[in-house]
């Protein structure tokens, strides 16, 4: 295995220059390969004393295969540790980005040989780096170096902080915010104790879809509908904002997917007489996309105990919750246990009088009507607030008059 013998007193950029070389003519004979070797350094020394960075950067990744495939994992991270360096060196924003580009195209050329010290050095190269659409640049190389190279496990960690890099990186394209999001989710969809992470990341990608022409909204459609088979098959999601989303309602009409939209529609606005009334006509396109007929009716009767407890009026018989859910008198109060358990109602059973009295229940959509109940009772308790803060001011002058008069009269007596 060759090693890297960094010379005391040499440029680190030139040595690493002067080692690729002659690792990359070492089998040429020294007649051949010291003129060679002599004339990139002699290259080398020119850009670094003209301040050419992007120029010495290409010339240091010449040989970066080679160096992946015979030099040893430590010292490839040496190596590249003082190639990523350069780009510390210029102050142009648009030259930090360029030396980052040829840097990168290196790095992710061969996936599948070294992929964790390719990462680590893109990662490395990550913290180096000033502006922030170079970051991203990096990041989302990162991403597509650790799918190819198979060692996503790496990247996952990074995920739950993705809110705070979008806000680091600033406005990035909305092509490239798309290509990241469903970059991340395809990631979480082959770990199966991430389908709601992979749903989460899916749905941001559809949101980024509106208003826009038939042609833009078309590539979103297969998309749109794996996120409606992964929301139905998801045994604990209960709430989703698909149904009014551009990419997901032009699915309504169009000649493929229709069923799957209507799919979508029974799961969040009805019950499950509508669902066992789908599937016996459409028990084929059910299967087609995986999707199990036992665990769809469990969803269902979960979402339709949503529904009697969002329209009842605070109380829901049990004759009620049996006939809905098509289950047997002695099922009624697990199917609630079931429904308090998955944090969708907050109720109380009243055996005595069979029924359940309902405080508190989860919406099945969070749309514009969600949004107006949200606002008036906003309302209603800034107005409270308001009256409590105004008897308590009338209370206190009131009080501060009390102490006055008190205190004049007993100085007139």
């Amino acid at each position: 295995m060759t090693t890297v013998v960094p010379t005391s007193e040499e440029d680190p950029a030139l040595s690493v220059v002067r080692f690729a070389s002659e690792l990359a003519w070492a089998d040429a004979g020294p007649e051949v390969a010291e003129p060679q070797v002599s004339r990139l350094c002699m290259e080398a020394e020119e850009f670094i004393a003209m301040g050419k960075w992007l120029e010495l950067a290409s010339l240091m990744v010449t040989s970066a295969e080679l160096i992946f495939s015979k030099v040893s994992e430590k010292d490839v991270e040496s190596i590249f540790t003082i190639i990523c360096n350069l780009v510390t060196k210029t102050e142009n924003p648009d030259e930090e980005l360029e030396i980052t580009k040829v840097i990168v195209a290196k790095v992710i050329q061969q996936p599948n040989e070294k992929p964790v010290v390719r990462l680590k050095i893109l990662f490395n190269l990550y913290n180096l780096l000033e502006t922030p659409y170079s970051r991203f640049y990096v990041y989302l190389k990162a991403l597509n170096l650790a799918v190819n190279g198979k060692v996503t496990e790496h990247v996952i960690p990074s995920f739950v902080k993705m809110d705070s890099f979008l806000k680091d990186w600033g406005s990035i394209g909305i092509m490239e915010q798309r290509e990241l999001l469903l970059t991340i989710s395809n990631i979480l969809q082959d770990n199966k104790s991430m389908a709601k992470d992979s749903l989460k990341f899916l749905t941001k990608y559809l949101a980024t879809f509106s208003g826009e022409d038939a042609q833009a909204l078309s590539e979103a459609k297969e998309e749109a509908v794996r996120a409606i088979v992964e929301f139905v098959k998801a045994p604990d999601i209960f709430q989703c904002d698909l149904l009014d989303m551009p990419a997901v309602w032009q699915l309504e009409k169009d000649a493929k997917y229709a069923l799957v939209y209507q799919l979508l529609k029974i799961f969040l606005t009805q019950t499950l007489d509508a669902y066992l009334e789908f599937q016996t006509v459409n028990s084929t396109l059910l299967k087609s996309y995986d999707l199990v007929h036992e665990e769809c009716i469990a969803k269902m009767r979960l979402m339709s105990l949503v529904d009697l407890a969002s329209n009842g009026s605070g109380q829901i018989p049990y004759a009620l919750i049996r006939d809905t859910l098509r289950i047997n008198d002695d099922e009624v109060e697990l199917w609630v246990v079931k429904a308090i358990t998955a944090k969708l109602i907050e109720c109380k059973m009243d055996q005595m009088n069979q029924v359940v009295i309902v405080s508190h229940c989860h919406d099945r959509v969070f749309g514009q009507h969600q949004w107006q109940i949200l606002r008036t009772k906003l309302a209603a308790w800034r107005g409270n607030v308001a009256n409590v803060i105004s008897t308590i001011q009338t209370n206190k002058v009131t009080e501060d008059g009390s102490q006055a008069g008190a205190a004049q009269g007993m100085v007139v007596r």
